[in-house]
């Protein structure tokens, strides 16, 4: 409104919302959509929110300058419709769509989901760094925006306002309100509310509205996020945090039942099918709009660890963690031998296992993948269960994926292109990168797989070997390289192809497995849990090399080791071998490879290598 058209005053919007979040921890000041139901949000207000984008839809034209006019004075009123779903006008005034002031713009629509299988404590903790010491949620932020207490409707938007630019008055009033915020919700309000998975009735459309989640079982919000600007940078799969206006405007409802006003809605649309409609424009009530003013791609969802590690700041940090790396990484060592019955061998594989990831491509070989085999597995489903269990309590987001007859025919892994509705539809194998994805075989039986069987065990092979998802747009197939670390538990060698196999030698058989399980967990100081989820997302993200001294000598060991053994040292033992050093180098917090390291790695791999030959011996037909 302080600006004339055609001034630069959307890249002043940008830079003031950029420099208002640099403030003072302002991030953590506003509401999230991760945390908070879309009913306790105050519509056209800032807020946050952390997703996958699922899939993206056709850019889409709206009015970016218009004028209204009154008809009885003529009086004429200019527009902007930027962070808008509709046009604003006043009761005596009618749009002029021949006005020579009329600008359309266009703008990107992305389908967002809460990342898949985010782990409970990423949604729980909310950290932020004040002189590099932690301060939890509950200490250092009020619940986001007090319009999340019951009160919300007893304030008038006058107060709200003073609240924003008042945060104390938000924490006086939050720390005196008492009690469980969620404990008097008003019933209407509780049957409303998205958290019921896949599918949700609509008031306005007789079948069930399919949210899209790629996995089973999957709570939060799905919006569609309107981007404004350079949303080239943004493909399929990506993890946002983006800071824009909600919008959860009714008359976006209109959309999908017969009174439409044409008045309110693009021509255009009228071309798209019925299914298209629904899909691209479910109620805002159970699908919010949010518009973007600010967006980033995240290198991880950890919340303790700073956002970016390029800045000073985190810098800092980074250092200090760093020089603490070493009883960290011992606490680690024993925590997991003790949750894999006292094998400290396959406690150190699968502490590289999960630091392990993708970091470059070469042609199509993905470099830094290390899918562990964890074979030996006693067939009890409690053991794996909770394997995974202390897996999902130290990585930011994971999966287990449960391979019986019955998912591998009947689960949708691989997302396909529904051309009725113009969408995507996700499937299981739709994640994150850097998502712990672990494969429980120990459940598989005999059984006859369908040709969706077949598919789907297909699909999670060229995962593992080749780390990318081909998606199915029916008259072609598209490749979606991804980064996932996958674990697969089994009794004997696994079905599936993997870079190392490890087979479990229990030093401990616990009378009660549940029991010993449990016990493990609870006897783990919060703060020592956190410092093992640092140090896996951590170490993910540093640089690694390797002198050319040391490559020199490397080259010069493996020829001695071939001679020594041609028959059973090969180039996939090299590769496999230099994978282990890098990820042992960098479990102990150094970034390039040493003579020591590179001794330590052939150590285990020798170790590992005599395992499974002991125990072909004893199963002959088992390797």
């Amino acid at each position: 409104a302080q600006n004339v058209p055609n001034s630069d005053w959307e890249k002043k919007v940008t830079e003031y919302f950029r420099e208002k979040l640099k403030e003072n921890n302002a991030t953590n000041w506003v509401p999230s959509l991760n945390d908070v139901p879309v009913h306790y949000l105050k519509p056209n207000s800032l807020v946050k929110f952390r997703c996958m984008v699922q899939d993206m839809f056709d850019p889409e034209f709206y009015m970016g300058v218009y004028e209204t006019v009154d008809p009885n004075t003529n009086a004429r009123v200019l527009h902007f419709g930027k962070y808008r779903d509709v046009a604003e006008c006043g009761p005596h005034q009618e749009i002029d769509f021949n006005s020579s002031q009329t600008v359309t713009s266009e703008r990107q629509t992305f389908y967002c989901v809460p990342v898949p299988g985010e782990s409970a404590w990423v949604k729980e903790i909310s950290f932020f760094l004040i002189d590099h010491t932690y301060i939890s949620a509950s200490q250092a932020r009020v619940s986001p925006s007090t319009s999340y207490t019951p009160s919300r409707h007893k304030r008038s938007y006058e107060e709200d306002e003073d609240m924003d630019l008042h945060p104390s008055k938000q924490k006086e009033q939050n720390i005196g309100s008492g009690g469980d915020i969620h404990g008097c919700v008003e019933p209407k309000r509780l049957e409303t509310e998205a958290s019921a998975g896949h599918h949700l009735i609509s008031p306005n459309c007789s079948p069930p509205l399919d949210l899209n989640f790629p996995l089973p079982g999957e709570k939060g919000p799905a919006c569609l996020v309107k981007v404004y600007e350079n949303w080239e940078n943004f493909k399929v799969n990506d993890v946002l945090e983006v800071y824009g206006i909600l919008s959860v405007d009714p008359v976006l409802s209109i959309v999908n039942s017969e009174e439409r006003d044409s008045s309110t809605l693009d021509p255009m649309e009228c071309m798209d099918t019925a299914e298209e409609q629904r899909v691209h424009s479910p109620p805002a009530s159970l699908v919010p709009r949010i518009h973007v003013i600010l967006a980033q791609k995240l290198q991880h969802i950890n919340p303790l660890l700073p956002a970016c590690l390029n800045e000073e700041d985190s810098k800092t940090f980074v250092s200090n963690f760093m020089s603490e790396l070493s009883p960290v990484r011992a606490e680690l060592l024993g925590f997991l031998t003790h949750a894999l019955l006292g094998d400290s061998l396959a406690a150190e594989y699968l502490i590289l296992h999960l630091i392990s990831t993708v970091y470059a491509r070469r042609d199509v070989l993905p470099l830094g993948k290390f899918t562990v085999n964890l074979s030996g597995c006693p067939r009890n489903s409690i053991f794996t269960e909770h394997i995974y269990h202390i897996i999902q309590q130290l990585v930011p987001a994971s999966y287990r994926l449960q391979m019986t007859i019955e998912n591998m025919n009947h689960s949708r892994f691989i997302p396909h292109k529904d051309y009725a509705a113009n969408r995507l539809v996700s499937g299981v194998l739709q994640l994150a990168s850097n998502t712990s994805l672990v494969v429980d075989e120990t459940q598989l039986e005999q059984g006859q797989l369908d040709t969706t069987g077949v598919h789907n065990v297909t699909a999670l092979g060229n995962l593992i070997t080749w780390q990318k998802v081909d998606y199915d747009f029916s008259y072609h197939q598209m490749e979606f390289p991804c980064n996932i670390n996958v674990l697969i538990t089994s009794e004997g060698q696994s079905l599936l192809p993997s870079d190392c196999r490890v087979h479990l030698q229990p030093q401990i058989i616990p009378p009660n497995m549940e029991e010993y399980m449990n016990s493990l967990l609870t006897a783990v100081l919060p703060s020592v849990l956190n410092k093992f989820r640092i140090y896996l997302s951590l170490l993910r993200l540093l640089d690694y090399s390797i002198s050319d001294e040391v490559t020199k000598a490397v080259e010069e060991d493996f020829v001695e080791m071939r001679k020594n053994d041609p028959e059973s040292i090969t180039a996939d033992d090299l590769h496999r071998t230099l994978l282990v050093a890098r990820f042992l180098s960098l479990s102990a917090g150094q970034t390039t490879l040493s003579r020591e390291r590179w001794l330590r790695a052939k150590q285990l791999e020798a170790l590992r290598k005599a395992r499974l030959q002991q125990q072909k011996c004893v199963n002959g037909n088992e390797l």
